[in-house]
């Protein structure tokens, strides 16, 4: 039966089944869009962090850190509380929405970046400082140089990040609410399919969330290969 229903996947996968590519499509939009308001935020803030030397500055290193591994329904249940009616963004009606995934994927992918891109900085400022110093720059002029040097490096930490949230399915089960083409999502719809026992979409899911996966840290290595050849 099993091999029956592999069958069936591939099938599905070659002949491009509407249901299916519209739940990868929703997956990536969401992913992407978390992503890259993580890592607008994250970026400065871990570059942040590295530069500046402030009150309970180890307390933040030491949150974000810890917000690394944050329970992805912690997570989720923060962002259901915040958007359900009776919280205070209940009026926004963002609670079901592919907005509200979006939010949760934001939060569990922040301090991943953040906290990441913190070490890279601190750690190409102790190769600089003495540059910086001779040339008067400013810790505000310093950020902006730190992280164009460290792309590679925070190529490879967005990577990390899409990953976390291209795989999530916890929190965003529980914000998005797994409604059939609005909020359902590959990590989702797998759940829902095998419990039902319709495993043919359920596995042509998997495999292209296999296959993403793969891809994602075949890149990132491929990343890393450059920057260390680049850096010598």
């Amino acid at each position: 039966m099993e091999e029956n229903a592999f069958y069936v996947a591939l099938s599905l996968l070659v002949n491009l089944d509407a249901s299916l590519y519209q739940i990868v499509v929703l997956s990536l939009q969401v992913s992407l869009l978390a992503v890259l308001i993580a890592a607008f935020l994250g970026f400065p803030l871990g570059a942040a962090v590295a530069l500046w030397q402030f009150p309970g500055r180890g307390g933040v290193v030491v949150a974000l850190n810890a917000l690394m591994g944050l329970p992805p329904v912690v997570a989720g249940l923060g962002v259901y509380l915040l958007l359900s009616r009776a919280g205070p963004l209940g009026e926004l009606g963002l609670l079901f929405t592919p907005s509200a995934m979006v939010i949760a994927q934001v939060i569990l992918v922040l301090p991943i970046l953040a906290a990441l891109s913190r070490q890279k900085v601190e750690e190409l400022l102790g190769e600089y400082r003495e540059q910086f110093v001779s040339l008067g720059m400013s810790r505000a002029r310093m950020m902006p140089t730190l992280l164009w040097d460290a792309r590679f490096a925070l190529l490879t930490v967005l990577l990390a990040g899409f990953g976390r949230a291209s795989a999530e399915v916890g929190a965003v089960m529980m914000v998005g609410g797994n409604i059939d083409g609005v909020t359902r999502v590959m990590t989702t719809a797998i759940v829902l399919e095998t419990s039902k026992g319709a495993l043919p979409l359920a596995l042509g899911l998997g495999i292209v969330l296999l296959t993403l996966v793969m891809a994602i840290n075949a890149t990132a290595y491929i990343l890393s290969e450059m920057a260390k050849r680049r850096m010598g």
